[in-house]
């Protein structure tokens, strides 16, 4: 949390409006993602297309990803993607991410 809000403004709200609009606005299939930058100890939104991984395309140590591919969501929110991803917030496991965070950090 500390993390997030350093890096996005200081306002978890900002960090999240920011990551859902740049996994939203990915064409086709793909990820967003929020990765660590491990020699620069910061925090960054990134996505892939495809099945393209993060760390390998990026540098980033992933921390959390949405899958954006349609199968993650079609049955429940059919092409409204947008929806899809401002409910994904409800689910996150925090507790996962942030120690993700602390590992990657280590």
């Amino acid at each position: 949390s500390s993390g997030i809000n350093a890096e996005y403004g200081g306002s978890f709200d900002d960090f999240v409006a920011k990551m859902s609009a740049a996994t939203v606005g990915i064409q086709g299939s793909g990820w967003g993602w929020l990765g660590l930058d491990a020699s620069k100890k910061r925090l960054a939104i990134a996505t892939c297309a495809n099945q393209d991984p993060l760390h390998a395309t990026t540098g980033l140590v992933p921390l959390l990803g949405i899958d954006v591919w349609e199968h993650a969501y079609y049955l429940q929110y059919k092409n409204v993607r947008p929806e899809y991803v401002k409910a994904i917030w409800d689910v996150v496991n925090w507790e996962d991410v942030a120690a993700r965070y602390a590992s990657a950090l280590s």
